[in-house]
């Protein structure tokens, strides 16, 4: 039997912290002039989470 917060998770997906390699491996994506879309696709990476990610970091 599945949890309220299984199910919740299922449905809308749940948020996890993205390892350090994978961070810096976006910012090294971006300063290879990689766009913000391209760098998603490549990591499988949501773009928004990209995004962030670069904003952060400038």
């Amino acid at each position: 039997m599945q949890t309220a917060s299984t199910n919740i998770c299922e449905r809308m997906g749940c948020s996890q912290e993205l390892s350090e390699f994978k961070h810096r491996t976006v910012i090294g994506c971006y300063l290879c002039n990689k766009s913000i879309h391209e760098i998603s696709f490549l990591l499988n990476i949501p773009w928004s989470t990209v995004n962030g990610i670069i904003t952060k970091w400038k």
